[in-house]
């Protein structure tokens, strides 16, 4: 199965706006501009609560006395209970729906600001923070739900074409709240300390999730549901009636199917395009973590650029990295998401490859690394996108959480290589070539075996109901 087929979402409704008797009406335009707020608000103070941990490690592990190899081992502790939040994600989603999912993970991001304020012990520390790998899958949430309602907004065929580029803009929400957190951390940390500033975090996500509550929830999950709960009546006819109104597959299960989304984005028809998703996903924020993180490192020790100048060479990136989730999201709109970001990410793996090895000079280096970064985060923007619409209705919230909790252990992953290959004696020009440009140069072509998406395409709408015994 491909995501390329010709099938309709709504076959029925796609003439009018109206309700019919089984199924709600269309989306209205004006409940998407509201969603797209809430959702761009939503994953801004969701990277806030993010960034901020790592912002204000070091003054945390002050207060406590902490080593700085126990800070680190904390931090990756970290990391792997936020992938493991991030897991669940998915599965929750595509159980109580996409709107109520938004509001799940955006209390996620509140309780882990609050609670982290609260911290007492470094265990403590690293239960609370586990919350935040729901505020990290904000945005997995934001790719399945508005993928889904932009898909069915009143003029959705008018408007198919233009779709990666309305959601570039929510995605644009990284860098805002990069700055966000950088900047509040700067001022109110002298005059609140980290818990004061870790607690002001918990009150915008707060109010973000009471008003997420009037979110409209997509017509695909609502009708999914209902398809859903035929078939597990035993209502076998009256659901193929209903799926065939709404533009559902219905297809036959096997006697052991398996139940769990999490476990059906490995079955046969999805196994391949989840195994190289995520595997795209994982060794791209190799790189990520290597020149996006850890930037100013590579930058000193590579190129023996200041930490005052490669301030101004990531200050200045970033901002050019912003217009690039724009730029990305309308390719990705004319020549499919895809292509998009394998494009986007080989270009940036050549990119640093060059800057590494080919250039000596402050301009050189300056312009090599904003280019690198331009192809490196912008493609982010049609990667979310492309997540959501690759993987059918059933499990479109746990395929995208999947691939996107890939994250957080590719950062694990990229810093423990890099300091593999230095402690090897690597320079690090040659180990961050290795870890950085090199993962970033292959995670473009591992989207080679995942589904290819015509631009423009309808969702593929499917439920599984069990073989007949």
């Amino acid at each position: 199965m491909t995501a390329e087929r010709e099938s309709s979402t709504y076959p029925e409704n796609r003439s009018t706006p109206a309700a019919t008797a089984a199924g709600p009406a269309l989306i209205k335009r004006v409940d998407v501009r509201w969603a797209s707020l809430i959702a761009f608000l939503a994953w801004v103070f969701a990277v806030y609560d993010y960034i901020l941990f790592g912002t204000l490690l070091p003054a945390i592990s002050d207060s406590f006395g902490w080593s700085t190899s126990f800070s680190t081992f904390i931090a990756t502790l970290v990391a792997v209970a936020t992938f493991v939040a991030a897991l669940t994600v998915g599965p929750l989603m595509d159980w109580i729906g996409r709107a109520r999912g938004l509001v799940v993970v955006t209390i996620g991001a509140a309780l882990s600001s609050g609670l982290t304020a609260a911290t007492f012990s470094a265990w403590w520390l690293v239960l609370v923070r586990t919350f935040s790998g729901w505020g990290y899958s904000e945005q997995a949430v934001n790719a399945t739900y508005l993928n889904e309602l932009y898909a069915t907004v009143e003029d959705s065929e008018e408007r198919s074409h233009k779709r990666g580029r309305t959601y570039s803009y929510i995605q644009g929400g990284w860098p805002v709240g990069v700055l966000f957190a950088s900047a509040l951390a700067a001022v109110l940390l002298p005059l609140v300390g980290w818990r004061g500033v870790f607690a002001i975090a918990t009150f915008p996500a707060i109010v973000i999730a009471l008003l997420a509550r009037k979110l409209k929830e997509t017509p695909q999950f609502t009708n999914m549901r209902e398809v859903r709960r035929l078939v597990r009546e035993g209502k076998h006819e009256e659901a193929r009636r209903v799926s065939e109104q709404f533009g559902v597959v219905l297809k036959a299960g096997g006697q052991r199917q398996r139940r769990l989304p999490l476990l059906q984005v490995f079955e046969r028809e999805q196994l391949q395009h989840t195994v190289f998703l995520c595997l795209g996903f994982l060794l791209n924020w190799l790189g990520v973590q290597v020149f996006a993180v850890l930037g100013t490192t590579v930058l000193l020790e590579a190129h023996g650029i200041s930490l005052g100048s490669s301030l101004v060479v990531l200050i200045v990136s970033n901002a050019v990295a912003f217009v690039g989730y724009i730029v990305h999201g309308i390719i990705g709109d004319k020549i499919g998401r895809r292509e998009t970001i394998m494009g986007g990410w080989i270009l940036s793996g050549l990119a640093y490859a060059l800057m590494l090895f080919a250039v000596d000079s402050y301009a050189g280096v300056f312009i090599l690394y904003t280019v690198g970064l331009f192809f490196l985060i912008g493609p982010y923007a049609a990667l979310l996108f492309y997540m959501g619409e690759s993987y059918p209705t059933r499990v479109r919230g746990s395929g995208t959480a999947m691939a996107n909790a890939m994250g957080p252990i590719g950062a694990i992953l990229g810093s423990a290589l890099l300091t593999g290959l230095l402690s090897s004696g690597f320079s690090m020009t040659v180990s961050a070539f290795i870890a950085g440009a090199l993962t970033i140069f292959l995670s473009g072509l591992c989207l080679l075996g995942a589904r290819r998406v015509r631009p423009g395409a309808p969702l593929i709408e499917e439920v599984k109901e069990p073989a007949a015994a």
